[in-house]
């Protein structure tokens, strides 16, 4: 258990430190979006190109692995939509935001610099099909349903074009599909432009964690407690159960098994707390409240769920 906690506990330090820092105002709300803006349009696509770049073709795709996290977080959206929105009587449209919070984890700013401490080999490789599956099938399918739960039945298929639209111009796509570009011909890259690159990219672990600290403070901490547990127990452990259970079927349906550290790099991707732009993405349903007290809650508790997840699958 201590060799788990010399990981996490590093990784939610970094996270207090950010937290702390704004909260006492060494660093400004401002200077913490400054600091995120740097890490997704820089830092991240940064590392994500240097992980495409560098890597056969052959050795950045997975299929199997691809397969196995899109059935699983497709079957958290239905089981989850059909949970709050019976059992619990939501709306259609609060039930697809609810759900967006139980399927989408926070790969990049969190998972990165858990799966760089554990997985180094595999972490940037893992980040970008991690990528891959959220923002171009699952972000878009719930932005469709939360749509339809407007009423605005002809209104999904817009929505996805502009989910496609934003997606092309996201830089963590740009510096995925660059670096395809560069590992598709083969060509070395000048030894002064890696090395610049892995500056940019070796930033962006400990900025992405101090990022998210600072974007707690100020988060509402009441009144929602009973509208954010089923979010706060599908994010992080009935996502994570889906994707186990997902990785027992995919070779019965013709894929290869998922060998390790695969398999535990993408079990762990789905115990993530929330992704961050998630109350961004809620605010014009109405569930920004929700959304910002269900991203902490994730946040903290995952300290102890993602202990106990490294713990197990260590033994």
């Amino acid at each position: 258990m201590l060799e788990v906690l010399s990981v996490t506990v590093p990784i939610y330090i970094t996270i207090a430190v950010g937290f702390l820092a704004t909260r006492f105002g060494l660093f400004s709300a401002d200077n913490v979006r400054a600091l995120g803006r740097f890490t997704l349009y820089i830092a991240l696509p940064a590392l994500l190109f240097r992980a495409i770049a560098q890597k056969p073709v052959g050795e950045i795709a997975h299929p199997a692995y691809i397969a196995a996290y899109l059935a699983g977080s497709i079957a958290m959206v239905a089981l989850g939509y059909v949970v709050v929105r019976r059992v619990f009587g939501r709306d259609r449209s609060i039930s697809a935001v609810s759900v967006m919070g139980m399927a989408c984890p926070n790969s990049g700013f969190v998972g990165f610099p858990i799966m760089l401490l554990i997985y180094p080999s595999v972490a940037g490789t893992v980040l970008a099909m991690n990528m891959v599956v959220e923002n171009v099938f699952i972000i878009p399918l719930l932005l469709m349903l939360a749509e339809r739960g407007r009423g605005q039945e002809g209104h999904p298929l817009k929505v996805l074009a502009n989910a496609l639209g934003r997606l092309a111009l996201n830089p963590l796509v740009i510096g995925l599909a660059a670096g395809l570009v560069v590992s598709l011909s083969g060509l070395p890259l000048p030894a002064p432009v890696m090395r610049s690159v892995d500056l940019f990219a070796q930033s962006s672990a400990a900025l992405s964690l101090f990022f998210i600290g600072g974007t707690l403070v100020g988060m509402p901490v009441t009144g929602l407690a009973g509208r954010i547990v089923p979010i706060v127990v599908g994010k992080l452990l009935v996502h994570p159960a889906l994707i186990l259970l997902a990785l027992f079927l995919v070779p019965h349906l013709g894929f290869a098994p998922i060998e390790s550290p695969y398999r535990e790099a993408l079990i762990l991707t789905a115990a993530m707390p929330i992704f961050g732009v998630y109350p961004i993405l809620t605010q014009k349903y109405g569930g920004e409240g929700m959304a910002a007290v269900a991203l902490l809650a994730t946040t903290v508790a995952s300290f102890v769920t993602i202990s106990a997840l490294l713990w197990t699958l260590a033994g």
